[in-house]
Order: structure tokens, then sequence, then C-alpha cells
């Protein structure tokens, strides 16, 4: 082989491997491989392509596994589900408070009432007592009276004084094993009111009134 075949093939093999070079050098500058875009943005507009560039990769392939980014939207969705539990919390705490309020107003109406029977009892006891010793002494007089004057007097009264004056004469007789004046007085009386007392007092029990 003489020496310029040699030289011919030579310089065949080196432009075959230069456009080797600059072919790989273009297949991974398009996929953003290498960045070789201004030696070759000429033959990228012959061609119609746009060059790759660092801002059209990151816009065509985000990165979506940005680890400080998740980070921040995991603390986000943790505030906001401790905010919905404070929240909750805070229901359930005004809810108890109402409840407790309204325990509290339904307990103090209740004492209220309570102390307004007591003091109802009280009063009537304490009028049961004055008219107890209203009925004594009255029972007394009739008793030291001649038995027309007392029943005169005892017509004068209601029904129900009448009644309440002949038990406390019976009783006293009983306590002094003597003899009552109630039947002799009632013999006395007009028959129709004389019968409609021993009716009542037949029909209607002792009462504080």
């Amino acid at each position: 082989m003489s020496f310029k075949q040699s030289l011919g093939k030579s310089f065949v093999l080196i432009i075959i491997i230069v456009i080797l070079i600059l072919a790989g050098l273009l297949w991974f500058d398009y996929f953003g491989i290498v960045q070789v875009k201004t030696v070759f943005s000429p033959f990228y507009k012959m061609i119609g392509k746009d060059p790759q560039t660092s801002i059209t990769a990151t816009q065509s392939k985000p990165l979506t596994a940005n680890l400080e980014e998740d980070r921040i939207n995991k603390q986000k969705e943790a505030i906001d589900i401790r905010i919905e539990e404070l929240d909750k919390r805070e229901a359930d705490i005004e809810t108890a408070e109402k409840q407790n309020a309204q325990v509290a107003a339904e307990l103090a109406e209740r004492e209220k009432n309570q102390e307004e029977r007591e003091k109802t009892f009280n009063l009537t006891l304490k009028k049961y007592d004055i008219k107890e010793d209203n009925i004594d002494s009255i029972a007394n007089n009739l008793n030291g009276m001649k038995p027309k004057a007392a029943v005169d007097i005892l017509l004068a009264m209601d029904d129900q004084l009448i009644i309440d004056v002949l038990r406390k004469v019976d009783e006293k007789a009983a306590s002094a094993n003597t003899m009552s004046m109630v039947s002799y007085w009632l013999s006395l009386m007009p028959p129709e009111r004389a019968a409609e007392i021993q009716r009542k007092m037949t029909n209607k029990p002792e009462n504080l009134e």
C-alpha cells in the first residue's frame, strides 16, 4: 500500500470519527445530557428544532421529588390537622360549658323552689300553730259557758271552724277523761245545720286549713 492510499484512508477514518462524535454530541445535547447548545444552535435551526436549554428542560420535566417542598407541605398539613383538633376541642369545651351552665341554672331553680316550699311550709305551720292556739282558746271559753250561749257563738262561725272547735272540745274531754259537750251542743242547733256539720265531720278528715 502506498503512502497516499494510507493517508487517504486515515483521513476518511478521521472524518468518520468526527462525524460520529458530532452526532453523539448532537444526540446527547438534544436530550440535555451535555451542554453544547451554542455550538449546535445553527444546526438545530436548520432542522427546525429548538436547542435544549436548562430552562426548557426544567419546564418540560419538573422535579416531582422536591424534598423540601414535600416537607413544607407535610408541615402545613400537620398544622391544619392541629388547628382542626383545637377548633373541635374548643367547640366541645363551649358545649360542655353551656351544659354546665344549664345544669347550674336548673339546680339554682330547684334550690329556689325548695326554699319557696320550705318558706310556705313554715308559714303554714306558723299559721296552723296560731290557729291551733285560737281554737284551743275558743274551746276553753265555750266549755266555761252555758250551753245555749256556747251554741249561739258556734252558729255564728263557718262550718269548718265549728268542726275544728268541736274536735278540740272532744280532744280536751278525752284527755281530761270527762264528758264532751259536743253532742249536747249539736242537739241545741237547728237540725239542718247540725246534720250538715256532723256530715262534714264524718266525711272530711282533719287538715291544716
